[in-house]
């Protein structure tokens, strides 16, 4: 499922969410939000090939028994490669053992920028 966002006060957007919690109360069998992160760094931008958590596209990642939430950005609202992108995320999720529903919340506060990139990377890339 895809929610997209526009921002804190939008009418369509999903009630506040509360913080992810600690990974001692994730329901047993369900993936642990670290664990959710390690397999979206799988999922690479197809056009910088390199993988969204260190791109700091994903911006939070929640599991609620056997729901992940995942709260994420994009370069920009134009981006080509958004739809790929969302469709890689939501098959790798679902792949994990103990998920049962992925829900994207695809939002646009705060606007991503080069600077959300891993430091690591960004001395990589040169920037």
């Amino acid at each position: 499922m895809f929610r997209l966002m526009t921002g804190p006060d939008d009418t369509n957007a999903a009630p506040p969410s509360s913080p992810t919690p600690p990974a001692d109360t994730v329901p047993e069998g369900a993936p642990t939000p670290d664990q959710v992160k390690l397999a979206l760094r799988k999922v690479k931008d197809p056009e910088l090939n390199l993988n969204i958590v260190d791109l700091g596209l994903v911006y939070d990642v929640r599991v609620d028994d056997a729901v992940v939430q995942i709260d994420m950005t994009l370069t920009s609202p134009g981006c080509p490669a958004g739809p790929q992108i969302m469709t890689d995320i939501e098959r790798a999720v679902r792949a994990m053992a103990g998920v049962d529903d992925v829900v994207l919340n695809l939002i646009w506060t705060p606007f991503w920028t080069p600077d959300r990139i891993e430091p690591r990377v960004r001395a990589y890339m040169g920037l």
